[in-house]
């Protein structure tokens, strides 16, 4: 399998004193919407990625929670990285669809993990790849889970 120019760059960086900060820092320069929860990418393999944030004053909500659309960016981030992880470089993925679901007050910052149950087989046809995403707090308890729906084609020759 043909891996991404970002699944390289992890590589590359992430046994390296700093290396996953500088990565981190890297995909917040390419996506600058991501810097707005400050991610730090922790972990990043085929069907895997995890993805952390602190709690501070740029993604309270009106209860200084960590506010609803925050968490869905990161669990963005940790889709798309699994995504860049995951998908050949012969193929492209689209978001298409998220769905989900505030569970309990996030009050720490959080951990973002998306995990595919098994890696799909990418042949000639477009399809739909769910991928499920559970933020959890300090506490390690879910506050909230969903799942982002992409659209995976093979690129045009």
């Amino acid at each position: 399998m043909s891996e991404t120019p970002t699944f390289a760059l992890w590589q590359k960086l992430a046994g390296k004193p700093g290396g996953k900060q500088l990565f981190s820092a890297a995909i917040c320069l390419r996506v600058p919407y991501f810097r707005t929860v400050l991610p730090s990418v922790r972990d990043l393999r085929p069907g895997r990625c995890e993805v952390t944030a602190p709690k501070w004053w740029g993604v309270y909500n009106h209860i200084r929670t960590f506010h609803a659309i925050a968490a869905c960016n990161l669990a963005e981030i940790a889709m798309g990285m699994l995504a860049e992880a995951t998908v050949p470089s012969t193929h492209r993925w689209l978001p298409k669809g998220m769905n989900v679901q505030y569970v309990a007050k996030a009050e720490t910052g959080l951990r973002a993990v998306a995990a595919l149950p098994e890696l799909p087989e990418f042949g000639d046809e477009g399809f739909d790849l769910e991928v499920p995403v559970t933020i959890s707090d300090a506490n390690d308890r879910p506050v909230v889970t969903g799942t982002i729906t992409i659209w995976v084609t093979p690129k045009k020759r």
